[in-house]
C-alpha cells in the first residue's frame, strides 16, 4: 500500500496536480482494482525480469497516470464546454437552453463521432472502453475526438 500510495504522489506532482485525500484513494482503488482484474492478469504476467516492486511501480504508474489523464481531459472539456456553451448564466431557463445547444452541436456530428465525444467527456469512458462498444480501433479514438471537437467548435459560432 505505501508503495501505490508514494508512486500515486509523485505521478501527481510530477504533473502538476494536487491532490486531495478522496482523489488519492480513488486512485487507489484504480490500481488495485486494475490488478486483481481478470483473476490477477497482471501479476501472472509478471515474469520476475526485475523485482516484484519495480514491476508493481511501473503497473501502478501506467494506471495513474492513465486516470489522472482521463480526469484532466473530462474536466479540461467540460470547463470548455461550459465556457462556450453554458455562458455566466445558471438559472433553470438557461440550463434547458444550453442543454439544447449542446444536443445540437452533438447532431452536427455523424453518429459515431457524436458517440464518442458522449462516451468519453459525458459519460468518462477510456479509449478501450469506448473502442469496444463502437468497434473502431483503439488508436482511432483521439484523432475522432479531435475533428468531433473542431466541428462542434465551427458549430457553436456559426
Amino acid at each position: 500500500m505505501g508503495l501505490v500510495i508514494h508512486v500515486i504522489d509523485h505521478s501527481a506532482q510530477s504533473r502538476g496536480i494536487q491532490l486531495t485525500h478522496a482523489d488519492r484513494e480513488d486512485l487507489a482503488a484504480d490500481v488495485f482494482t486494475a490488478i486483481v482484474a481478470d483473476d490477477l492478469a497482471v501479476i501472472r504476467r509478471f515474469r520476475g525480469e526485475a523485482s516484484l516492486a519495480t514491476y508493481l511501480t511501473v503497473v501502478t504508474r501506467r494506471v495513474v497516470v492513465a486516470q489522472l489523464l482521463n480526469r484532466k481531459s473530462a474536466n479540461r472539456l467540460e470547463g470548455a464546454m461550459k465556457a462556450e456553451f453554458v455562458g455566466a448564466s445558471v438559472n433553470g431557463a438557461q440550463r434547458i437552453q444550453d442543454r439544447d445547444e449542446v444536443a445540437r452541436l452533438l447532431e452536427e456530428l455523424e453518429g459515431t463521432e457524436a458517440q464518442v465525444v458522449r462516451m468519453y467527456h459525458l459519460e468518462g469512458k477510456s479509449y478501450q472502453e469506448i473502442s469496444s462498444v463502437v468497434g473502431m480501433p483503439e488508436n482511432s479514438i483521439g484523432p475522432t475526438l479531435s475533428r468531433a471537437r473542431e466541428k462542434m467548435r465551427r458549430a457553436a459560432v456559426e
